[in-house]
């Protein structure tokens, strides 16, 4: 019943106008029925309160201090109020577009009337819309319908049913809407060029204001775009624009909204554009230090159940746990130590802060930034968080055997453990042994806490056997590399078509039968790596690395993002022990050389590792509130060792680069920068 009365007043409105138009209208809607359904469907997908509530806007990301590193978004539209929109800009459009706004009620039957008998007597096309009218093709394109191109494509067709239609939404959009509240959603909803969407948006690109300040110069040229956005951009046809502005301007006068001296003034004005000034839409256009911090934030949200499209054009606020000036003296760590295009290798380095209750990502940089220019040392990647190092994290992974050890009793700090500079070590199922050689001399026997600082491997090998692999693998993902122990050992998604081990399993259970596990030889994450130490320093407590301190929507008001919980991985106790098996490596393990060049003296925990063929090495530590890895790694088409010399490059150097050498600088450097004189 709602369809139908409205409907005859719109028929009513169009015989107020001109019989001839009613006559026209009044058959199809009376008969057809279909039509009556097609208007209906409208009505439904427009509300006068979801207008103003559904526009696609611009998602912000911010570091933890709320300054602004990246935004996202697939319109660009700031929306605004009314009192914010400056008058010359609200008339510059009733002007140009709809001089009796303030008058009809959603339908111009003037207008219907004078595109009746235009069409009927094949005069041109009129449209006859108001700016009611306007609003809700401009509504339905560009939001209800934005991802769909044929639904878009019924929105603009020239049939009548689609025009009765758009003015039946437009009569129900009068009746509920104040004008200036239809004007205000008009202006916020229409597109200006490429991806510009709404006023605000607009002033800020084209003439670097906004949207209250525009003159009417700069009123008139955007309320000219309008009308065809691409005829009349003032950066591809100038021209064009000029004579659409100077028309609006004349429109203006004619109105009374403005007298002859002030028309006069604005046509003589130049054009005034800028730019066009857009932002950047996705996490490629952060700065280099927050490139992939921005990508882990947003996978890191979607995982938790806000969707891409929510989080594209919800207008959201999204503030980070980034540390502005951590992640700057990171990146600048990971630059001078691997030249951002160096070609073929990569140094990443995490950073996160430990606690009982949460761990927060303070940093994820690399010597690549986020991009497609790869000529520029650019990836699309995320380096730091994914499995992205291929070759694995070498002898950091004997921190595993040791706290699985630790927690068994099978040894203490002080246990001697049997050292012999080759071993083969038996297989399950009586296959042939695996044999391990160490790389230098050591003592044999060795304690567990010099093994821990100058890492034997004979010696861990041998414990990992004592203690069963299944704890050594499973301490793995308890202290931090739940991501990393589910992907299979070329660091993808485990493949269950295919029939290669190291594909179709996960690390977890592919490595249940393998001493090389001990030995880090398989994919790892470096943010996960970074978030073992961080596990250690805050008691043993386990907890997932989070990005995100909040989100709010495009009100301001708070969105809930699960989350999991935290839990005791290891006990506080043997938690301790080891860190104080960690405390060695800085001062007389494999890093204590760097640290005397870094002038490093600060207590600190530690772990390097180096890949049988030298293909990555890194580094693992603690201090103060923060915990690191530092990571270095064959990242090119062609992988190949590691060579030390300065810039570290691919080649084949006989002694390669190693963890201590070449991954631990940076977290010298690094921390020595954030801590200062602290």
């Amino acid at each position: 019943m709602g369809v139908r009365r409205n409907l005859l007043k719109l028929l009513g409105g169009c015989a107020a106008g001109g019989g001839l138009a009613a006559g026209i209208l009044a058959p199809v809607t009376i008969s057809a029925g279909v039509v009556a359904a097609d208007v209906s469907d409208s009505v439904i997908r427009i509300t006068p309160t979801a207008i103003s509530k559904d526009l696609p806007g611009v998602t912000t990301i911010t570091d933890r201090d709320g300054t602004p590193i990246a935004s996202v978004f697939d319109q660009y539209r700031i929306t605004v109020g009314a009192g914010r929109i400056s008058a010359a800009m609200k008339d510059a459009v009733v002007s140009i577009e709809d001089r009796r706004f303030y008058q009809e009620h959603g339908i111009d039957p003037r207008g219907v009337a004078r595109a009746a008998i235009s069409d009927a007597t094949g005069g041109d096309r009129q449209g006859g819309s108001t700016i009611t009218q306007q609003l809700v093709k401009n509504y339905l394109i560009n939001v209800v319908d934005k991802d769909d191109p044929a639904a878009q494509a019924a929105d603009r067709a020239d049939t009548l049913t689609r025009k009765i239609r758009e003015a039946r939404s437009a009569i129900d959009l009068d009746e509920h809407l104040a004008k200036d509240e239809i004007l205000t959603d008009y202006l916020n909803v229409v597109e200006f060029t490429g991806k510009v969407y709404g006023v605000e948006a607009a002033a800020r690109a084209y003439f670097g204001t906004t949207a209250d300040k525009l003159t009417v110069p700069q009123a008139a040229l955007l309320a000219g775009m309008v009308n065809n956005p691409v005829t009349y951009n003032p950066y591809t046809h100038p021209v064009n624009a000029q004579r659409r502005r100077d028309t609006v301007i004349d429109a203006m006068l004619a109105n009374n909204a403005i007298d002859q001296q002030t028309a006069t003034q604005a046509k003589a004005a130049p054009l005034g554009v800028t730019g066009p000034n857009v932002p950047a839409s996705t996490c490629y256009g952060a700065q280099p230090d927050a490139g992939f911090f921005c990508r882990y934030a947003i996978t890191y949200l979607e995982d938790a159940g806000l969707t891409e499209e929510r989080l594209t054009h919800g207008g959201f606020t999204i503030k980070t746990t980034m540390d502005s000036s951590v992640s700057a003296a990171a990146k600048q760590a990971v630059d001078a130590n691997v030249p951002v295009r160096q070609p073929g290798v990569a140094n990443t380095m995490a950073i996160v802060s430990p606690g009982a209750t949460s761990h927060e990502i303070l940093a994820l940089v690399a010597n690549r930034s986020l991009g497609t220019d790869a000529g520029q040392g650019q990836t699309t990647r995320d380096l730091v968080a994914d499995v992205s190092d291929p070759f694995g994290a070498g002898s950091v992974f004997k921190v595993f055997t040791a706290a699985a050890a630790l927690e068994a009793g099978t040894a203490s700090l002080g246990t001697p453990l049997p050292n012999p500079p080759s071993q083969c070590f038996p297989l399950p199922g009586n296959r042939q042994c695996y044999t391990v050689h160490n790389d230098g001399d050591y003592p044999d026997p060795i304690t567990l806490a010099d093994g821990l600082a100058t890492s034997p491997n004979t010696a861990f090998v041998g414990l990992e056997q004592r203690v069963g692999l299944p704890a050594v693998v499973a301490m793995a993902s308890r202290l931090g590399l739940r991501t990393t122990m589910r992907s299979n050992d070329v660091g993808q998604k485990p493949d269950p078509n295919s029939s290669d081990p190291q594909r179709n399993q996960a690390q977890a259970d592919y490595f249940q039968d393998k001493p090389s596990f001990t030995l880090g030889n398989s994919p790892v994450s470096p943010l996960e790596l970074a978030n073992v130490p961080a596990t250690l320093m805050s008691g043993g407590v386990w907890c997932a690395p989070t990005p995100i301190l909040s989100v709010t929507d495009a009100a301001g008001n708070p969105v809930g993002i699960k989350t999991s919980p935290c839990e005791q991985a290891l006990a506080g106790d043997v938690a301790g022990t080891l860190m104080e098996g960690l405390s060695k490596d800085t001062v007389s393990g494999t890093t204590a050389a760097s640290a005397r060049a870094a002038g490093w003296t600060r207590p600190d925990i530690g772990k390097t590792g180096t890949t049988q063929t030298n293909q990555s090495v890194a580094f693992v530590g603690g201090v103060d509130k923060y915990a690191v890895s530092s990571l270095v790694f064959a990242d090119g088409g062609k992988p190949g060792q590691l060579c030390p010399s300065n810039p570290v490059h691919i080649g084949s150097c006989g002694h390669g680069a190693f963890g201590g050498t070449v991954a631990a600088p940076p977290y010298f450097k690094t921390m020595q920068t954030i801590l200062g004189d602290r």
